[in-house]
């Protein structure tokens, strides 16, 4: 997800403009730019790559002006390069742009056709040109954006300057998340809060087909006919402070790291520490009379989901529908009248997840939702959320998003089979002692990190990689391939251990590691068979189990790691700790992006 920031200021936009570009780093881009007023002029530079090939541009031609925009791009239309970097501007108009605008194409013909040149491969310069050809035509900046609009289709979070215009910026959303903020005789728009945070606390944030006009005295909204509308102004929470690294060399290791911590904050939302009850906030529902439940996300949180369908499904015995989100609306399953529609998502902004809430909302369906971000669209458009509390998530492969999902979605199991009689007071009691358990296991699992560092040093190596697992360790071992994926590049599949004679056993042989995920459970023995069957065609063993699962196997895996000996029911939590070290220590040792793979966003806000 590409991120913006705009300044209407009183000094120098310029060093304001990078400085919220960094905070928003941890969202994936490949090109980066600001753009300025000055003196009547718009001024730009734009760079390739990361936020410091553009710093240093900006030593070398420093821009001036207090009014200004900044972008950092991830491609979609056009490749990453410095032409296609953002703003895009004309001799009138500059403006960046988050999303997909669907009919570029004929816009564009049409535009050229008018005798208007295009010097870029990217859908957004059409925004910049249509707006110009209406203000040649003599309309105001306001009447010109206005009426773009209104010929876009497609997602799109726009901020725009204008020739000469030295108190207006006008923003836009469509699909894609935009903020104001509220300053003293200043104003600014951002992609999330966090980007403003260091500016201003006040902030509103943009409805579905807002427009906004702002001076630095003022903000005045419209709607998506050009009525002028009123948006709440709240206090945000996030915080002015950069986030930093601490001692660890990358933010996904600090995040992994923070695990324990963010997971105890999380337990500490729905458990009683006196009591040791699960709570739940109030629902516009029952919780005993739930017929059925949808599960939609996409990504990491579609396996946090998975894990949760077998939670909700063994422990509260409710029938639970789950599906990724890109493909659910045109799926279009029937939903039952007083189902529950949960939705799981970490920045509460992704594009497919949100367009599967609102098409459950058409039909009827009450509305959870597990975000991260309580400000954020899917949070808004919800009857109930359940906040994980993982705080700021930099690096793009999520860590302690996903075992804060996970802590929340194994709470509302325990709550929901509470209240639906499926276990008695002892089994409850035991499930919520197994959850305030997790932090301080959390923090063992983390002991193991160098013994994992040096496996990883194995699997670099490889070319192909498979995963693992039965019961809820299969969605794990999903995760756990997916994680490699991300940021090793190699290849990796997770399967259900019990697949692996339907077709997955032919690809093993002594050059492909065998990723094994398996707790003491009900699965246990029937995994430990599978295990054998990869070891005697020659597969490459990495065991994580129990001190029983190390007795079962004895010697014969080719690593082991050992994991504590926890309830199943909180089992994915601990897993899903080794399965990020691996795949960071991985991708260290081959010396990739970490934090930024590529290819990849932090946030997907196009579908």
């Amino acid at each position: 997800m590409c991120g913006i920031i705009g300044i209407l200021g009183k000094a120098e936009v310029a060093p304001l403009l990078i400085d919220g570009l960094k905070r928003l780093e941890y969202r994936g881009y490949d090109s980066a730019g600001i753009a300025t007023l000055h003196n009547g002029h718009i001024s730009r530079i734009r760079a390739e790559g990361k936020l410091v090939n553009l710093a240093a541009r900006l030593d070398e031609t420093p821009l001036s002006g207090t009014t200004g925009i900044g972008h950092t791009r991830w491609a979609t239309h056009g490749v990453p390069n410095e032409t296609n970097a953002h703003p895009h501007a004309t001799d009138r108009v500059a403006l960046v742009h988050n999303g997909i605008i669907e009919n570029f194409a004929s816009l564009r013909q049409e535009l050229e056709q008018k005798g208007h040149d295009f010097v870029t491969d990217t859908d957004t310069e059409v925004v910049a040109v249509l707006i110009t050809d209406m203000l040649q035509q003599g309309m105001t900046p306001q009447q010109a954006v206005h009426e773009s609009l209104q010929r876009l289709e497609g997602a799109f979070g726009l901020a725009i300057i204008f020739l000469g215009e030295h108190d207006l910026m006008i923003g836009a959303r469509r699909g894609s998340p935009l903020a104001v903020g509220y300053g003293d005789g200043e104003m600014y728009l951002g992609s999330d809060a966090l980007a403003l945070a260091p500016l201003t606390k006040r902030i509103s944030y943009l409805e579905e087909g807002d427009w906004v006009e702002i001076s630095r005295d003022q903000a005045t909204v419209h709607d998506r006919t050009g009525e002028i509308v009123e948006r709440e102004i709240k206090l945000t929470e996030a915080s002015g402070a950069l986030i930093g690294k601490g001692n660890h060399r990358h933010f996904m290791e600090k995040e992994i790291f923070e695990q324990p911590a963010v997971v105890g904050d999380t337990l500490q939302v729905f458990i009683n520490p006196t009591t040791r009850s699960i709570h739940m906030p109030v629902m516009p529902f029952d919780l005993a009379d739930v017929p059925k439940v949808t599960m939609v996300a996409c990504g990491t949180a579609s396996y946090a989901a998975h894990v949760g369908k077998y939670w909700l499904e063994q422990v509260a015995r409710v029938p639970v529908e789950l599906d990724i989100a890109s493909e659910f609306r045109y799926r279009d399953p029937p939903l039952p009248e007083g189902g529950v529609a949960l939705f799981v998502s970490q920045s509460g902004e992704t594009a497919d997840t949100l367009a599967a809430l609102r098409h459950c909302k058409q039909q009827g369906q009450h509305i959870v939702s597990v975000v991260n971000v309580p400000e954020s669209s899917i949070a808004r458009e919800s009857d109930v959320v359940l906040r994980t509390l993982a705080g700021p998530e930099i690096g793009v492969a999520s860590t302690k998003a996903f075992t804060t999902q996970l802590t929340v979605l194994a709470c509302l199991a325990v709550a929901m089979a509470r209240a639906r009689g499926t276990i008695d007071a002892a089994r409850e009691a035991e499930l919520e002692a197994a959850l305030v358990e997790v932090p301080a296991r959390m923090a063992d699992v983390l002991n193991h990190d160098e013994a994992i560092r040096r496996i990883a040093h194995d699997v670099a190596e490889a070319r192909d990689v498979l995963y693992l697992g039965r019961g809820t360790a299969f969605p794990m071992a999903l995760e756990g391939a997916l994680k490699l994926k991300e940021i090793s590049y190699i290849h990796a599949e997770g399967y259900a251990a019990g697949e692996m004679k339907h077709g997955p056993i032919a690809l093993i042989d002594e050059s492909v590691p065998v990723i094994v995920l398996a707790p003491v459970d009900q699965w246990f023995e029937k995994t430990v068979s599978n295990v054998q069957e990869t070891i005697a065609r020659g597969g490459k063993v990495i065991f994580f189990s129990e001190e029983q699962g190390l007795y079962k196997l004895g010697s014969k895996a080719h690593a082991f790691i050992p994991m504590p000996k926890v309830d199943p029911f909180v089992a994915p939590l601990l897993y899903a700790i080794p399965v990020q070290l691996l795949a960071y220590h991985t991708a260290v040792a081959k010396g990739t992006d970490v934090d930024q793979p590529r290819n990849l966003a932090k946030s997907v806000t196009v579908e």
